[in-house]
């Protein structure tokens, strides 16, 4: 039996971390305020699962200064953010890995929710359906992992991985989108 590659080991290693993960639940944000670095800093703990590089981080606070500028969350009370803002920005970040901003707010209400009360169900029903997804990405990454170890070529077997992976997240996105446009009431025709 061959070794396994690093890739394997990898794979694996992220797969048990998926399985285990979950995003906080709404009694597990803090329910107090936070400034814009400690946001940012929870932030970065919270969505771990999203692999990110120094130049390319997941939030930042220019992020944060945006989406409240574009409405697409509520503005901060006195400079400090809260459950339901934290609530909003880990719907926002994680969706944004797939949608367009315009997409999103096509997805959650819009003026944005300002009223916690209000929040608290959609991010509860938000992350009932990030959990009911992690099953089916734990699938993918098992078969990539098995695939990768009984490839003869591994570097050949990942670039193909890749390519597939990639094709799949371009259908799934297509159908995201395909879906919201189906949700928009149809325009009348002009004459």
């Amino acid at each position: 039996m061959k070794e396994k590659s690093y890739l394997q080991q990898k794979l694996q290693r992220w797969q048990s971390y998926i399985e285990e993960y979950r995003l906080p639940r709404w009694e597990e944000l803090p329910d107090f305020g936070l400034y814009m670095d400690q946001v940012v800093l929870l932030l970065e703990q919270y969505l771990s699962f999203i692999p990110a590089t120094e130049r390319e981080r997941v939030v930042t606070a220019a992020v944060v200064n945006n989406y409240v500028r574009l409405k697409l969350m509520p503005a901060p009370v006195k400079k400090k953010y809260g459950r339901q803002h934290l609530a909003y920005l880990l719907m926002l970040l994680t969706l944004k890995q797939v949608l367009s901003m315009g997409d999103i707010q096509q997805l959650l209400p819009q003026p944005p929710l300002t009223v916690a009360e209000e929040t608290e169900p959609l991010y509860r029903e938000f992350c009932r359906r990030f959990d009911r997804t992690i099953p089916f990405f734990s699938q993918q990454l098992q078969q990539a992992a098995e695939s990768v170890e009984r490839a003869e070529d591994r570097q050949e077997a990942t670039r193909s991985l890749v390519m597939e992976n990639v094709l799949l997240a371009g259908y799934f996105q297509i159908l995201a989108q395909k879906l919201l446009r189906l949700t928009e009431p149809p325009k009348e025709e002009e004459t």
